[in-house]
């Protein structure tokens, strides 16, 4: 028994590490937003402003997603760019009304036949 404890603290560890808000590197983001955004008053520290106050967000309802969801949209925001809070609450807000959109339908068997 004294064997498995080391295993023991080590999962549960992982466990809580995933159930937290990952760490993002989103500076690249703003920059390159601000960089290509036809807005005057958007600015560099306006994205970080915005980037904080998802990730706040992101901290808060973290747990109500699905680790399916939150593992999914964390990969997407990541392909083809650096990394956004704001991309990854978006997808995971989407994520959530779509499977409420799939558990609505009346007979979603029927629906794939057709």
């Amino acid at each position: 028994m004294p064997a498995l404890l080391p295993i023991l603290l080590a999962t549960s560890h992982i466990m809580l590490a995933a159930d937290t808000v990952p760490k993002l590197d989103y500076e690249p983001s703003c920059r390159a937003a601000v960089e290509s955004s036809a807005i005057a008053s958007r600015d560099e520290n306006s994205c970080n402003q915005d980037e904080e106050t998802a990730r706040a967000t992101l901290g808060k309802v973290w747990t109500q997603y699905t680790t399916a969801q939150r593992r999914d949209c964390v990969q997407l925001t990541s392909l083809g760019g650096p990394p956004s809070y704001v991309e990854v609450l978006t997808c995971l807000e989407m994520a959530k009304d779509a499977s409420t959109m799939e558990d609505d339908m009346p007979d979603k068997g029927a629906m794939m036949q057709r």
